[in-house]
C-alpha cells in the first residue's frame, strides 16, 4: 500500500474545483446571475403595468364615447318624428291663415289635417286603442267608472278617451267606463 498524503479541506476544495467538468464551467459562466434576473423580472413588470394603464385608459375611452352616444341618441330620438309633426303644424296654421272661412270648407281641412297626422302616427308605429264594446284589459285600458247596464259585465261601454301604444309599449291608456251587472 502505499501512503497517501493528507491533504487539508481547503486543499480539498481547492482540487475539486480544479476537477469540475468544462461543461459546468461553461454553464456557471453562461448563467445569468440573481441581479441580472431580478432586473429582467423589473423591467418585465413595468412593461405589463404600462400595458394594463393603457388598456385601462382606452375602455375608459370606450365607456365614455358610449355614453356620449346614448345621450346623443337620446337627446335626438325623435328628430323624425318631429320633423314629421312639422307638417301637421303648418296644416293648422294654413287654416287659421285663411282669409274666406266657410264651415265645409274648415271641416275639411280639419279632416286633411287629421289625416296627415294619422299618416305620421302609422309611420312611427303609433296606434290608438279605441276598446269600445271590447272586454275591459287593464294592461290597456283605465277604467273611470262602472255602470249598471245590459252590456255584459266588464265590458268597455264608453271611450271617454283613447289611449295610445308605441310599437308594444302602451303611452296612455284609454280612459273607459266599464260595465258592471245590474244588480237584483
Amino acid at each position: 500500500m502505499q501512503d497517501t498524503p493528507e491533504l487539508s479541506s481547503s486543499e480539498l476544495t481547492t482540487a475539486a474545483q480544479d476537477q469540475t467538468p468544462p461543461e459546468a464551467a461553461d454553464a456557471a459562466e453562461t448563467m445569468p446571475s440573481l441581479e441580472a434576473l431580478l432586473k429582467k423580472a423589473e423591467l418585465d413588470a413595468q412593461e405589463h403595468h404600462d400595458a394594463w394603464l393603457r388598456a385601462k385608459a382606452e375602455a375608459d375611452n370606450v365607456r365614455k364615447r358610449a355614453q356620449a352616444e346614448v345621450t346623443h341618441a337620446h337627446k335626438f330620438a325623435v328628430e323624425s318624428f318631429a320633423s314629421e309633426m312639422l307638417a301637421v303644424k303648418d296644416s293648422l296654421e294654413a287654416a287659421l291663415a285663411a282669409e274666406s272661412v266657410t264651415a265645409y270648407s274648415l271641416k275639411s281641412g280639419v279632416e286633411l289635417t287629421l289625416k296627415q297626422l294619422k299618416a305620421v302616427f302609422d309611420r312611427f308605429n303609433l296606434t290608438e286603442i279605441d276598446p269600445a264594446g271590447e272586454k275591459f284589459d287593464p294592461h290597456y285600458h283605465q277604467a273611470i267608472t262602472m255602470v249598471e247596464t245590459d252590456a255584459e259585465p266588464n265590458s268597455v261601454v264608453q271611450v271617454m278617451q283613447k289611449g295610445y301604444r308605441l310599437h308594444e309599449r302602451v303611452i296612455r291608456p284609454a280612459l273607459v267606463t266599464v260595465a258592471k251587472a245590474k244588480s237584483r
